[in-house]
């Protein structure tokens, strides 16, 4: 299980992005500008997830039984349940 859900937070002068499992009410500021860092989404999968990947074309493949996308830490496909074809080598 992941430990939170991720969110994508922006350095407004830089445009520089942190990926952080973020507490709500809590202030993250940049460690070089010492800005406040602005909240701009959510990271698929939303939680709760099994899986612990960022929805990202590196970090997915295609269920073998309903060809949708899951996470490639995944062993059961979150959309119909089967377990996948083993990952090639």
């Amino acid at each position: 299980m992941s430990e939170g859900q991720l969110y994508r937070l922006r350095a407004p002068s830089t445009g520089r992005e942190l990926l952080l499992a973020a507490e709500p009410g809590k202030v993250y500021t940049d460690h070089d500008t010492g800005e406040e860092l602005v909240v701009v989404g959510k990271v698929l999968p939303l939680e709760p997830s099994k899986s612990s990947l960022p929805w990202a074309v590196e970090t997915l493949r295609f269920c073998n039984w309903c060809d949708q996308p899951a996470q490639k830490d995944l062993n059961d496909c979150p959309t119909c349940g089967r377990r996948m074809a083993a990952l090639p080598s």
